[in-house]
């Protein structure tokens, strides 16, 4: 059987095939010992009532585990990293603007003009 090498599989996907079987088999045992109430789907249990389709394993995410240090050396880098994009970006829109004055002369050049009373 293609069962036999479970040794073989990954912890994970073996824990997950042992929940879907555990699973599974609750509700067997469910079924077979299930009784007509006056409420339809309260011997179901909640989640299987919002359960999406069976191809969907429902895998959640709880804890994403990094160390506090390589986060912050992460973020770092990218900080860095984004240095020479704004540099492009600075230029690129330097010129654009200087393309647009040099098209269009009759645009109103302003400029502020700061002063300080003597």
């Amino acid at each position: 059987m293609a069962d036999e090498g479970s040794d073989d599989l990954p912890r994970t996907l073996r824990r997950e095939r042992e929940a879907r079987e555990r699973a599974s088999r609750e509700k067997e045992a469910k079924a077979r010992a299930a009784t007509l109430t006056h409420d339809f789907g309260a011997s179901d249990s909640r989640d299987e009532r919002r359960a999406p389709a069976e191809g969907f394993s429902g895998t959640v995410v709880n804890r994403f585990d990094v160390p506090f240090s390589h986060l912050v050396a992460f973020f770092i880098k990218a900080v860095f990293a984004a240095i020479p994009a704004l540099i492009v970006l600075s230029v690129l829109l330097y010129l654009g603007g200087n393309v647009v004055k040099a098209m269009y002369p009759e645009l109103i050049h302003m400029q502020i003009l700061v002063t300080f009373p003597n």
